[in-house]
């Protein structure tokens, strides 16, 4: 059975949660790089950001739930 968290008497997987914070923080560090204007010096889009989405979900998921 995979790690779970009681939420209200609901049983999520933790994976969920570590998930949407990693695409909470990918989306703060895209508003950060678009002020910045790091945004235009990157490169292809659509494999930055969702690595950047999985970077900071397995972070999180290290960090805080490896047991």
């Amino acid at each position: 059975m995979p790690p779970s968290i009681d939420v209200l008497g609901s049983f999520f997987p933790i994976w969920m949660f570590c998930l949407l914070a990693g695409l909470l923080l990918t989306v703060a560090v895209r508003l950060l790089m678009v002020r910045t204007g790091l945004d235009a010096e990157l490169g292809p889009r659509p494999i930055v950001y969702p690595s950047l989405v999985a970077l900071f979900a397995c972070s999180i998921w290290l960090i805080w739930f490896r047991s």
